[in-house]
């Protein structure tokens, strides 16, 4: 017997951060948060599942190398539990005790602060679930592989509620990914190389040492949740981005307030110059949001009417090249003129990618074969 299904899954941006866990087992987070699913065309994961009687035991491939998945916990605990609610449903049964093989790849950089994490266990999750015929909310399978990777599950603006229990802890869609279609998504890649202090260690470091993180939890984030949903339901995207800078600034503030301080820290000297550059671009009018996860990489926001010339004037700026910028297929890339930005000085070329995109779907079945 041979069974197989093949899934893709885009990544997520979060645009109200969580940092920090209740229970590190579950994936259980301090805080919900809010997060854009972009389009898979320029951002995702690819996996392929097969169960096949002959297979002597389970096999994991990533990008075209294999790796020991007994030493990793995460696909481990998403195997096992799939594999407990398949056999409680009839339907998924008789496939729960047969080995697997998980053939993944990703389309952008791994471990480079573009949550390939995300993606992959949202690809995973949505893998398994179709393959055992699973009837539950798999954005709880996919968070037990990475916690952000249950906002990968649905397209558009996704919330993840962070619930008291596995039980609960779950995401859900505040709009779909058609809702804002203005909405345009530029990452700037400064880095493709593996963070120095992963997520998972610079959140727990915080979460026993940041007392800006505690003040976080109890006084404001549950307020700028519910002025985020409004600022994306409304389109208001003055509000949408000033919120979302806000919340980047934050994080990074706390990772400075965490003892020791995660060093080298997440941002580094040309992500600062982004940030300079932002500012100086909304001087006169708020024309695009910046954002930056646990990594160096820069994620902008702007309009679909600001989106040329907001490239154009990076182009010039950090002198990037045509040639390095790759954009969703139905986008249109022709060069607008740049505007003059004052106290911005960058000669040197200090990004290796800038990735134009939107809002997009998630996590979706593409094949399916028995």
């Amino acid at each position: 017997m041979k069974k197989s299904v093949t899934c893709v899954a885009p990544i997520n941006i979060a645009v109200v951060k969580y940092w920090g866990k209740n229970d590190e087992e579950f994936n259980i987070p301090l805080n919900s948060s809010i997060s854009l699913t972009l389009d898979v065309e320029n951002l995702c994961t690819q996996t392929t599942l097969t169960l096949d009687t002959s297979f002597g035991k389970d096999e994991l491939w990533l990008n075209g190398l294999q790796q020991d998945i007994s030493k990793n916990n995460r696909i481990q605990r998403c195997l096992k539990e799939a594999r407990r609610l398949a056999e409680k449903n009839s339907n998924g049964k008789e496939l729960s005790d047969i080995s697997c093989k998980i053939v993944s790849t990703n389309n952008f950089p791994t471990a480079a602060g573009l949550a390939s994490s995300a993606s992959g266990y949202a690809c995973l999750a949505k893998c398994l679930g179709e393959i055992f015929n699973l009837e539950v909310d798999l954005s709880s399978l996919a968070r037990l592989g990475s916690g952000s990777a249950c906002r990968s599950m649905d397209g558009g603006f996704v919330k993840w509620n962070k619930g008291v229990s596995p039980v609960d802890s779950l995401a859900e869609q505040i709009v779909p990914e058609d809702h804002w279609s203005e909405l345009r998504c530029l990452i700037l890649v400064v880095s493709n190389k593996q963070k120095s202090v992963p997520s998972t260690e610079g959140m727990r470091r915080s979460a026993e040492t940041s007392e800006l993180l505690k003040l976080r939890i109890n006084n404001i984030v549950e307020s700028r949740i519910a002025e985020m949903e409004g600022a994306i339901i409304g389109k208001n995207f003055e509000k949408f981005a000033k919120l979302t800078m806000k919340e980047s600034n934050q994080l990074h503030a706390i990772c400075q307030d965490t003892y020791p301080p995660i060093t080298p820290p997440y941002m580094n000297s040309t992500s600062h110059k982004i940030v300079k550059f932002i500012t100086q671009y909304n001087e006169l009018e708020i024309k695009a949001a910046y954002t930056f996860d646990a990594g160096s990489n820069a994620v902008l926001f702007t309009l679909d009417k600001n989106m040329k010339e907001l490239l154009s004037t990076l182009m010039k700026y950090f002198s990037i090249e045509r040639k390095d910028i790759v954009s969703s297929s139905e986008l249109d890339l022709s060069i607008n003129e740049s505007i003059d930005i004052k106290d911005v000085n960058i000669s040197l070329r200090c990004l290796e990618q800038v990735i134009v995109t939107k809002g997009g779907k998630g996590a979706t079945v593409i094949s399916n074969a028995s």
